[in-house]
């Protein structure tokens, strides 16, 4: 036990003696980092005295620099502004010299104009005096030239061996001569006058008449765009591998022209109804949303019941407006088709308001029976409604269609007279002639070449239509193509081919044309039936 409490006890007096060494080492340490930084202190500060005092003597000398360059400056600027006075002098003075030479000179002239007066003044009283003199000389004339004449007249009666009365009677005598032909042409001017103002007088009427209406100038067109409500709208149109836009083109016989137009389809037709039953069934679709054949085929049948409602509506307004009533109701569908038909690119319904009332005020103006005259005017084209469906002129049409629902005799003859084909015989035919041509005369009323056009496309598809076999036919681009529907149990697929052969070779001898025109059968057979 005693060894192990003098171990523990020379440990303990290792640890403590190491203890105490170390702490005098630390003390010794910090005495000697004291006395360090109390010499970088000193240093520091006398570094920065010697920077102060050198930074002080920089600005003295500095200072000292630019006062003489500032001085400097202001002797130059001195000296430019002693040299900018001086030229300021200099440039006065030579516009003072220059301005009193101007006056010099003005002067001068001043002086020679003077004169100049002064010279015409001498001449203008030479000429008074010269004028005076021969005023006082053609007096003397004067007075010579009346005691000539009175002798002449002296002379004159003894060679005539008339007296002055004598004379004075043969001149009345030559003058009555004289007046009688004056009468004469004045009677033939009187006759011409009177004429030429009941011409005047009736195209005054004429231009009240057209004055008291007021009517557009309706010019069709051959194509209708119908929005989308997005471009993803013309993918579904178009249907997988084209379905949809082909069954609703071969449905209605319209050409659809989907191009990079942005959220629209142009339709394309001369045939206004078709393109009309296109244009609301394709907005149907695109607002129902489902878009395939049998969807489009229910589409276009409402489409083509209401355009027919559309066309009884049309005939009921035309009777309405022009204030004709008792007309057969089959007259009035008639009358409403009109409204789907051009007349040299003119509406035919309302260029036939526009007769009737044209017609009704021109019989007011002259005291006719007007609602007769509005009748004749109203229906004197009522022919062109079935003029696509019944040979014949449409006049002849017309005659044959009033006749048949008991129209009367006047506004028949009315109708068969408009265009000359036979002699006007009443005041009420001759004021539909009037009232026609003032109503095709109207400028841009009319256009002969998109008449022709439409004539043309009408003829390519009757060209079509008149082959066995054929069930439609539809003009499309423009008359470039034709799209013709084959009866599929009355022509097979090889005689497809010889047909449109023999299709090709009577448009080549029949009609003239630009171009070339395609001709595209299409040949379809359905199978139908019921699940119940």
């Amino acid at each position: 036990m005693d060894l192990v409490l003098a171990i523990a006890l020379i440990v303990a007096a290792l640890l403590i003696g190491a203890a105490v060494s170390g702490f005098i080492f630390f003390r010794m340490g910090i005495e000697h980092r004291k006395r360090d930084a109390e010499a970088q202190i000193e240093s520091a500060e006398k570094e920065a005295q010697r920077i102060v005092s050198e930074a002080r003597e920089k600005a003295a000398t500095e200072k000292k620099t630019k006062l003489v360059e500032a001085k400097d400056e202001i002797y130059r600027m001195r000296g430019q502004a002693e040299k900018e006075i001086q030229k300021l002098k200099t440039e006065t003075e030579k516009e003072l010299k220059e301005r009193r030479s101007e006056l010099t000179r003005s002067e001068r002239r001043l002086q020679q104009k003077e004169e100049n007066l002064d010279k015409k003044n001498d001449k203008i009283e030479k000429l008074e005096e010269s004028l005076a003199n021969k005023n006082k000389k053609a007096e003397e004339q004067l007075a010579e030239a009346e005691s000539i004449k009175k002798s002449q007249l002296d002379i004159l009666e003894r060679i005539s061996g008339f007296t002055t009365e004598q004379a004075k009677e043969h001149l009345l005598q030559v003058l009555d001569n004289e007046l009688d032909h004056e009468k004469a042409m004045r009677i033939v001017a009187f006759e011409q006058r009177i004429k030429d103002e009941c011409e005047d007088k009736a195209r005054s009427h004429i231009s009240l008449a057209i004055a008291r209406l007021s009517a557009e100038t309706v010019s069709e067109m051959t194509v209708s765009v119908v929005p989308l409500p997005n471009d993803e709208m013309k993918g579904r149109i178009i249907g997988r591998e084209g379905r949809n836009i082909r069954t609703l083109e071969q449905l209605t016989g319209v050409d659809l022209i989907i191009d990079d137009t942005p959220e629209a389809i142009t339709l394309s037709s001369h045939d206004k109804v078709r393109r009309e039953i296109a244009r609301i069934a394709l907005e149907r679709l695109i607002q129902d949303g489902r878009i395939h054949p049998t969807r489009i085929e229910e589409m276009v049948d409402r489409a083509r019941r209401e355009v027919e409602q559309k066309i009884r509506q049309e005939g009921e307004r035309a009777i309405l407006e022009t204030n004709v009533n008792g007309l057969n109701p089959e007259l009035v569908k008639l009358l409403g088709r009109l409204y789907y038909r051009t007349s040299y690119s003119q509406n035919v319904l309302a260029h036939s308001i526009e007769v009737a009332h044209l017609a009704g005020m021109l019989a007011d103006e002259l005291g006719v029976d007007a609602n007769l005259a509005r009748r004749a005017g109203l229906l004197h084209d009522i022919g062109k409604a079935l003029s696509m469906e019944i040979e014949g002129s449409h006049v002849h049409i017309g005659v044959d269609v009033c006749r048949k629902y008991k129209e009367s005799a006047d506004v028949i003859h009315a109708i068969e007279a408009h265009h000359g084909d036979v002699e006007a015989k009443t005041v009420v035919a001759c004021l539909v002639q009037a009232a026609d041509a003032i109503s095709a005369a109207r400028p841009a009323a009319r256009s002969e070449n998109y008449e022709n056009y439409i004539k043309r496309l009408q003829k390519l598809e009757e060209i079509c239509s008149s082959f066995g076999g054929v069930d439609k036919s539809y003009a499309i681009q423009a008359g470039r193509e034709i799209r013709i529907m084959i009866k599929p149990d009355a022509v097979n697929d090889d005689k497809m081919v010889v047909l449109a052969r023999e299709i090709a070779q009577k448009i080549e001898k029949e009609m003239e044309y630009p171009g070339q025109i395609k001709i595209n059968l299409i040949r379809e057979s359905r199978a139908i039936d019921y699940a119940k």
